[in-house]
């Protein structure tokens, strides 16, 4: 490593792009192209979040009109990628299949050679309504039962809720799965986000640039995190278990999942909202035990370490109060983030710069070489 190379592990607090897509404030506060979420949730829809994020302001009620028709005009994916998820093997991960299925859209793109911001604007809206519509799909066709075509009248959520469960979605689960993919549209230069402007910084296709995001997401230290919350919450029966589940883990020196963040030093903003929807949802399906385990498993982590809950926690107490299985927890999360990616990897393409750091060498510098008959 030369003297003038500095290195920061795991690149924290390294600015690797300039963006007006996102913000996070480790005081506790997210902002959307501008807009705190506080002032967002409860007065847009998922689908105006999608415009602030891909045009930077807030559609009018023409521009919101046109881009719900859109999206949901786009959400039908090729019948070969159905067919290949109905063969897909039944003992792998979702996110392994709906990462190749990402991979295979770009097979079926209507005009690959054509590479201008208005292609690829139009690529963006077909990934953000499809993603959806493969998670959906593949959960489908997983239980032996056929794909749920899009309802011209639905909202995109309410759409994605019908597709994945088969049944219509009342108000407030419609508002609940709103909610989540607003909560879950962007944050900032997270890993999978950073994974697709590194790969878009290379002028390779979006669709490239978001199964990079997909296999990034992927991690159960990044969209894995809800997971593994939702095994913990089923290993602990009751309220009354867990202050001693949770010692038990502190004392083992294992990772509470769901709490903490890199950059948040106050209360996820995400977090406090999604327990909202999480005790609502809880509330109306007499699953409020549950709820009252999230809140206890809080207290005593912050008792403890001084930490708050992260988006990962009360996602997955939502997530399961819609009915969604743990396995689809992360496809669900990129279903709502691939407006995100693709806002980011637009911008990628616009600032045309390779995204190239430099690294710390620790190796030796003039080995002698050994030929091999002595080594």
């Amino acid at each position: 490593m030369s003297d003038d190379t500095v290195y920061a592990r795991g690149l924290r607090d390294v600015a690797a792009c300039q963006t007006r897509i996102s913000f996070v404030d480790p005081l506790g506060a997210l902002y959307y192209s501008g807009y705190d979420i506080d002032r967002l949730i409860g007065r847009v829809c998922y689908e105006e979040v999608v415009y602030l994020l891909l045009h930077n302001k807030l559609p009018n009620q023409r521009e919101l009109d046109d881009i719900k028709s859109a999206l949901v005009s786009e959400m039908k994916i090729p019948k070969q990628i159905v067919k290949w998820l109905r063969n897909a093997p039944k003992n792998s991960h979702p996110m392994e299949n709906i990462r190749t299925a990402v991979s295979q859209l770009g097979e079926y793109d209507f005009n690959p050679d054509e590479n201008s911001e208005a292609a690829n604007n139009q690529r963006a809206l077909k990934l953000i309504a499809q993603v959806p519509t493969i998670v959906a799909t593949l959960h489908r066709v997983r239980h032996k039962q056929d794909p749920v075509a899009t309802t011209k009248e639905y909202g995109f959520a309410e759409n994605f809720l019908h597709m994945f469960r088969g049944k219509p979605a009342d108000e407030e689960e419609k508002a609940a799965l709103d909610r989540f993919m607003i909560l879950h549209a962007d944050h900032g230069l997270n890993a999978s986000t950073f994974a697709a402007r590194v790969t878009a910084s290379t002028f390779s296709d979006m669709y490239s640039a978001v199964t990079s995001a997909i296999g990034t997401l992927r991690g159960k230290l990044h969209g894995g995190a809800s997971e593994r919350v939702m095994n913990m919450l089923l290993n602990v029966d009751n309220v009354g278990e867990v202050e001693a589940y949770i010692q038990g883990m502190l004392f083992d020196g294992k990772k509470i999942m769901g709490f903490g963040h890199r950059i948040y030093r106050a209360e996820d903003p995400r977090s406090r909202h999604l327990r909202k929807v999480g005790k609502t949802l809880c509330q109306r399906i007499d699953r409020m035990d549950l709820f009252r385990k999230c809140s206890a498993i809080q207290d005593v982590v912050h008792k403890e370490r001084k930490i708050y809950p992260n988006v990962d926690f009360y996602a997955a107490l939502v997530l399961n109060a819609l009915g969604v299985p743990k396995d689809f927890f992360t496809p669900f999360f990129a279903s709502s983030r691939i407006a995100g990616w693709t806002a980011h990897i637009l911008e990628q393409y616009s600032e045309s710069v390779l995204i190239r750091p430099t690294s710390g060498y620790l190796g030796a510098y003039g080995t002698k070489f050994v030929p091999i008959e002595k080594r």
